[in-house]
């Protein structure tokens, strides 16, 4: 049996949706073969009006350690150099290149920091 999460992370589609359509807490392989083989009117509309500018689902894994986790990407992510877990230091990452400045930000996924490494001159306004 997979979980609803897992559901949702296989068939790209939000957790909540897969939740609001009745797809059950605990699925089997078969259920789920059976989703995929034969959509739904609501899961073939999902599909229809995904535009991939945006993914449903990202994979975040950390730099230093390679723990993962899938989680849903925030509009505010910036594009990370590095991404570390919250328990890792920053000097456990390679130093920036010369020149460039290094930022972090907190509240990545469940426990990540997302790093990002940038020229002067280069973040965008906030």
């Amino acid at each position: 049996m997979i979980t609803r999460r897992e559901v949702a992370l296989r068939l790209d589609i939000p957790l909540e949706m897969a939740a609001r359509h009745g797809i059950p807490s605990r699925v089997s392989e078969g259920q789920l073969a059976q989703l995929e083989a034969e959509p739904p009117v609501w899961l073939l509309q999902s599909r229809t009006n995904r535009t991939g500018k945006k993914p449903v689902w990202v994979q975040l894994t950390c730099t230093i350690c390679g723990y993962t986790e899938a989680v849903r990407p925030k509009k505010w992510w910036p594009t990370f150099t590095y991404i570390s877990c919250s328990n890792h230091g920053f000097d456990e990452l390679p130093e920036p290149a010369a020149g460039f400045g290094r930022t972090e930000c907190d509240g990545i996924g469940s426990q990540f920091i997302g790093i990002t490494d940038e020229a002067p001159g280069q973040s965008a306004p906030v």
